[in-house]
């Protein structure tokens, strides 16, 4: 019993230590980096959401671009 005990210790442990060290990288990089969002809605029809409104696309945006001001012609620009 307190090797099972010990045992549970040891995984609760490791489980923490990997959630305190991976939520602030992913959170640091979905601020910095990308993020993933959802387009809904008749407003990019076709290019996205070709389907109709039931229908949603997911899509990537990528933040590394917008803050070196690499934006060419035919990029799609999200404004929040």
């Amino acid at each position: 019993m307190a090797q099972a005990q010990g045992l549970g210790k040891r995984y609760v442990k490791a489980f923490l230590k990997g959630f305190f060290v991976g939520v602030p990288i992913t959170v640091t990089f979905l601020d910095r980096v990308a993020c993933v969002a959802r387009v809904e809605g008749a407003s990019m029809q076709p290019s996205l959401n070709p389907g109709g409104r039931q229908a949603s696309d997911v899509v990537l945006l990528n933040q590394w671009s917008i803050r070196n001001y690499d934006v060419q012609r035919g990029d799609i620009v999200s404004l929040v």
